[in-house]
């Protein structure tokens, strides 16, 4: 009689256990559906580089700017314009093309006027 009490209690410790290990299971399985923020941030710097790449893609297009001195960075919608161009128009005329790309939500026009050959 002990015997079968004893297999009992083993029995139900197992179950124990069991249960244990499948809530275990169900929880790994949420923590996967999930992007980590490893993955997140990759997503945001893709973004951002495919956001920078239409805007240079923008100004290169304009007939009125020469980009050959133009860096473009973009952070969540933000664009920032840095380097130089020959005249000022070009400085204004590149804030306004960059403000009319998809996805752009600010400006930051950091741009100079440097003549061609200096």
């Amino acid at each position: 009689m002990k015997a079968i009490q004893a297999m009992k209690m083993a029995g139900a410790a197992l179950v124990v256990l069991a249960s244990v290990n499948a809530y275990a299971q169900a929880s790994d399985a949420d923590m996967t559906a999930q992007p980590s923020a490893k993955q997140t941030a990759k997503a945001a710097k893709s973004a951002d580089r495919a956001l920078a790449k239409k805007v240079r893609g923008a100004l290169a297009k304009s007939k009125d700017i020469s980009v050959s001195n133009i860096t473009v960075r973009a952070k969540g919608g933000a664009v920032t314009l840095q380097g130089s161009v020959p005249e000022q128009p070009q400085v204004d005329k590149a804030t306004q093309v960059a403000q009319g790309v998809q996805g752009v939500t600010s400006v930051k026009n950091a741009l100079t006027i440097r003549p061609v050959g200096q």
